[in-house]
């Protein structure tokens, strides 16, 4: 099997996959790759299976050399990294390359091998992105919009009486209380903020047909409202990282035990 890591600012997102899908995933704070705590949990998370390669990717430079510590400790092997440098299978049409996440190097790659090209993906992480790949197959950019939780937690900080509220979806546009009209505000303004987007990105990109896949962790607040959606892919990260790890050929062969 192949393990895959994702080293957001917050969190990272393991996954296991076999040759053709991701077929387990979990998250651990990415505080936690400062102590033991990381590599106890990946040793039960892949307890007993045989790896094959290691594939990651992380947007915390700090980080960055604690996880290929853990790896190679854990595996015996160097892990690969996907980042601008190594990506394969998809050009990068980019003024500096070495500045693109490479997480969203990862859902550009998996977005191409399984919708073709244009495509966008829309992660709704800490942040909401966009990236693009244009009719070439090439990555070209995107956009950055701030995230649904910290535009209402900031709301929260900056103001004495606007609450911290739990994100969820609205029938009504017209909020009966501080609580809902900020949900309303957050939801349903950003399905417009995306509708008109993506709108935009069909004109400069000279397409009536673009495919639009959704991930992130409120991603499926989107999916069942909003036609421009083509689908919705949790895991799309993790398994831009596996289709990156399958074009490494040298294999670790570690099996990993629990202790």
């Amino acid at each position: 099997m192949i393990l895959l890591i994702d080293i957001g600012n917050t969190n990272s997102h393991i996954g296991l996959a076999d040759a053709r899908r991701v077929v387990k995933g979990t998250e651990m704070p990415t505080g936690s790759w400062k102590n033991e705590t990381a590599a106890q949990k990946l040793r039960g998370f892949v307890k007993g299976r045989t790896i094959k390669r290691a594939a990651f990717c992380s947007v915390v430079p700090a980080t960055t050399p604690k996880v290929r510590r853990t790896l190679k400790t854990l595996l015996g092997v160097d892990p690969f990294e996907l980042n601008a440098a190594t990506i394969r299978e998809i050009g990068i049409d980019y003024p500096k390359p070495g500045t693109i996440g490479p997480d969203r190097l990862a859902n550009a790659l998996a977005a191409k091998h399984h919708y073709g090209s244009p495509s966008v993906v829309v992660d709704f992480g800490t942040a909401v992105t966009f990236d693009v790949v244009d009719r070439s197959g090439n990555y070209v950019g995107g956009i950055i919009a701030p995230g649904l939780a910290a535009m209402t937690d900031y709301l929260h900080e900056k103001t004495a009486l606007l609450p911290r509220i739990k994100i969820r979806d609205t029938r009504s546009v017209i909020g009966k209380s501080t609580a809902e009209a900020m949900l309303v505000g957050a939801v349903h303004g950003y399905r417009g903020l995306i509708r008109e987007l993506i709108k935009n990105l069909k004109n400069e990109l000279g397409v009536r047909r673009l495919p639009v896949i959704a991930t992130g962790g409120y991603s499926n607040l989107f999916d069942r409202t909003m036609k421009e959606i083509t689908a919705v892919e949790p895991l799309l990260t993790l398994e831009g990282l596996r289709l990156f790890a399958e074009q490494h050929t040298a294999p670790t062969h570690a099996k990993v035990n629990s202790t």
